[in-house]
């Protein structure tokens, strides 16, 4: 097979310095080419990797579309048969290809993988953004094993295993390029967060199987919790959410679906106000506003035959969490 090694930059030089020599050192398998696809950077970070990493190969979009369109653009220019889309910010570990290259080869049903994900600022733990897999609950709002809210779970390796998730991460993110292309990528409306969960969902409808290998080990620096997160985020994060329930719900349930989590946002808006964080109680307000805005160019985009199967681990993660108080994954399933 041959691998593709993606990062993803936009005025990122700081960054590059400081994780490029993990990717560099601890990516070195066979038939294996890293790049960096530069989202039109104003900084001097592709002189930078061009000076002092002469190996990589540069891919230049001429515009800063975003995660998702980045990539779109950037992936038109690649070839090879697996994607590894990985994020500026993520130190891999010795071995990290191994494991999930192997599950490729010996699966040929597995479209999209994603290695275990640590905090790189604490490394006994699960980091935000991926943990150990993700699900999605009948509401469309995401969790993780080992991450449920702003909840993260101490790695005790027990999550070492490799399972069939909803979702992986798109901060290390493997896809067999031609379910990329057949899938027409990321959808570039979203233009970053939770594309990912979307395209996931699009290779779920396709029958196919996404999986978490914890073999393999990456550490993400991260740290974007909704609690952390500043409005913009909050913006994207419950507008492409909606995005997502509208393109890939089953018909019958889309309706019901769709006015219960509009009224679970309007109390997620009520606690941010509780909080006294008026910014992204309006963040909540326009984004409900851009789904209205873009229902019907979504609805075109749906797709002509979602599957009911597998979509969601939990009913609610919401009562789950913060009803019941059920604070880790395997609480959860209880």
């Amino acid at each position: 097979m041959k691998i593709a090694i993606v990062i993803l930059n936009w005025n990122g030089k700081q960054l590059l310095e400081k994780f490029l020599p993990s990717i560099v050192t601890y990516s070195d398998f066979a038939n294996t080419e890293i790049y960096v696809a530069d989202n039109a950077s104003t900084d001097d970070s592709v002189s930078f990797v061009k000076q002092q990493f002469p190996k990589i190969k540069i891919v230049q979009n001429s515009t800063n579309g975003g995660f998702a369109k980045g990539y779109n653009e950037a992936l038109r220019h690649i070839k090879a048969d697996i994607y590894v889309l990985i994020n500026s910010d993520i130190e891999v570990t010795d071995g990290w290809l191994k494991p999930i290259i192997s599950a490729f080869e010996n699966e040929p049903n597995t479209a999209i993988i994603q290695p275990k994900i640590l905090d790189y600022k604490n490394k006994t733990k699960f980091e935000y953004a991926g943990a150990a897999g993700g699900f999605i609950d009948k509401f469309g709002y995401p969790f993780c094993r080992g991450r449920v809210f702003s909840e993260l779970e101490t790695d005790l390796q027990q999550y070492n295993d490799e399972i069939e998730i909803f979702w992986a991460s798109g901060a290390c993110f493997f896809i067999r390029s031609s379910v990329f292309h057949e899938l027409n990528g990321f959808d570039e409306d979203y233009f970053a967060h939770q594309e990912e969960i979307d395209l996931c969902w699009r290779a779920k409808n396709l029958s196919k199987s996404i999986k978490y290998v914890g073999k393999s080990t990456v550490y993400h620096v991260g740290g974007a919790t909704l609690k952390e997160a500043n409005p913009t985020k909050t913006f994207l994060n419950f507008r492409n959410s909606l995005f997502s329930l509208v393109k890939n719900l089953p018909k019958n349930k889309l309706i019901l679906v769709i006015l219960t989590r509009l009224v679970l946002d309007g109390f997620a808006g009520l606690k941010f106000f509780i909080e006294l964080r008026p910014m992204h109680v309006l963040a909540i307000i326009k984004a409900h506003f851009s789904f209205y805005r873009y229902f019907f160019k979504m609805l075109k985009k749906r797709n002509k035959s979602p599957k009911t199967v597998g979509y969601y681990k939990i009913i609610s993660i919401v009562w789950q969490y913060f009803i019941l108080g059920k604070k880790k994954y395997n609480d959860l399933l209880k």
